[in-house]
């Protein structure tokens, strides 16, 4: 019996071409089938056309071990993934009574008739196990193709996943090629994709010839870089051992801009350093409009450190709300390192706590000039000891440069802890 080692996902519906959706059941497949050691080699989306699924299932049977398909199983005309799939196999279709009963067993708990579309959902091809669907109408199926085996899932996400998790631990698992696959997120902030790139590439070429070889990606995300590793070995505790030691490794070649190494936010790591330290903040936001203030509470227990929250977003309430004197805001303008300097001490001192955190900046699209254009964004963060600010020229649109905002003001509190 051929060992599962190689995987597609499928995922099927035209709504997945659009701006409006997105495909979210191939993460949950590829973390599942990743449990067991199946690594996905590629994922495709296809609309509701027989000719172009039956092409990309026809490919997929040549290049893996098992085709996962998510969506078409529904009752409408363009549900089509069950026709193709026995089309291409070869495999004639026949109505399962014992579906059909369960399907107008459901409808008449919820005092409806079944409409007879429903019945396609009872076709199987032959030669497939149905997979029962506890949350919906339309069952998964199980099917072989010499060695290789196609998985049929419905497309909801709240019906595929109470599917699939069964399916793993049983006998996706069983057949798996028994090796695990350990993935490892480092993320890093200050550095560019390219300098990061440049730190750690002389790292690559011992990774790659280690007995448990580690595997890496480098992306750039707003507000920060984030290196993806993979090792696949034996056991589990192979690979969370190759994985371990590689991100040590970047985090020696990266030094502090290397923030996490556990795929943590900055904002929780932010939240755990204060709270190691029984330390307490305030933040006084313009530019980012309560963003800063919302991503340190999204953290749960972030009420043991965060104290305050202001939005003083007009330059009246800056010197009303944080004592910022209108002398300074008219000698060196609302975005300013002497401003934002003075609302981080403001809400430090009026809140009584620790650290304060001042942020202030032109997020656009209006605003700019030529001496200050969209984009220009001051942060400084005020501790007992020390006072620190930076300016910062972000691009992007109104959101992404608020998320920037808000991350290097994080960063910066980060960095003025460990030193």
């Amino acid at each position: 019996m051929r060992r599962l080692d190689r995987a597609a996902i499928l995922a099927v519906g035209s709504e997945l071409l659009t701006p409006s959706r997105l495909d979210t059941n191939s993460l949950r497949i590829t973390e599942q089938l990743n449990l067991i050691g199946v690594g996905v080699v590629f994922k495709s989306v296809i609309g509701d056309d027989r000719e172009e699924l039956g092409r990309a299932v026809r490919a997929a049977l040549d290049r893996v071990d098992v085709i996962v398909c998510s969506g078409g199983l529904g009752p409408t005309d363009d549900d089509v993934t069950r026709e193709v799939v026995a089309e291409v196999l070869g495999r004639p279709l026949a109505e399962d009574e014992r579906i059909a009963a369960r399907i107008r067993a459901r409808f008449e708990t919820r005092g409806l008739r079944m409409p007879d579309i429903n019945r396609r959902q009872a076709m199987v091809p032959a030669g497939a196990i149905v997979l029962e669907n506890t949350k919906g109408t339309a069952p998964g199926l199980w099917l072989e193709e010499g060695d290789r085996v196609i998985v049929l899932l419905p497309g909801p996400p709240r019906e595929l996943e109470a599917m699939l998790a069964p399916l793993v631990e049983g006998e996706l698992k069983a057949r798996a090629s028994g090796f695990a696959i350990v993935r490892r997120t480092v993320r890093v902030a200050g550095r560019t994709e390219s300098h990061t790139e440049e730190a750690v590439r002389p790292l690559y070429g011992r990774w790659s010839q280690a007995t448990v070889p580690v595997a890496a990606t480098i992306l750039a995300s707003l507000g920060q870089i984030e290196l993806h590793l993979s090792a696949r070995a034996a056991s589990r505790e192979q690979a969370e051992a190759a994985v371990e030691l590689a991100s040590r490794e970047v985090e020696d070649a990266l030094g502090l801009d290397a923030f996490s190494r556990d795929g943590r936010t900055l904002e929780e790591v932010v939240g755990s350093m204060l709270l190691e330290r029984g330390l307490r903040i305030a933040v006084a936001e313009s530019c980012t409009g309560g963003l800063l203030t919302s991503r340190l509470t999204d953290v749960p227990g972030s009420s043991r450190y965060v104290q305050a929250g202001v939005v003083a977003y007009a330059n009246e309430e800056k010197t009303a709300i944080l004592g910022v004197p209108p002398t300074l805001i008219e000698a060196h303008g609302a975005v300013s390192e002497p401003v934002a300097v003075a609302m981080a001490e403001g809400i430090r001192t009026r809140t009584g706590t620790d650290i304060g955190i001042g942020v202030t900046g032109i997020a656009g699209p209006g605003g700019g000039t030529p001496q200050k254009p969209v984009g220009t964004v001051v942060v400084a963060a005020a501790l007992p000891r020390q006072t620190r600010s930076r300016l910062f020229r972000f691009v992007g649109d109104r959101q992404m440069v608020k998320f920037q905002a808000a991350q290097a003001a994080l960063d910066l509190v980060r960095r003025m802890l460990l030193s």
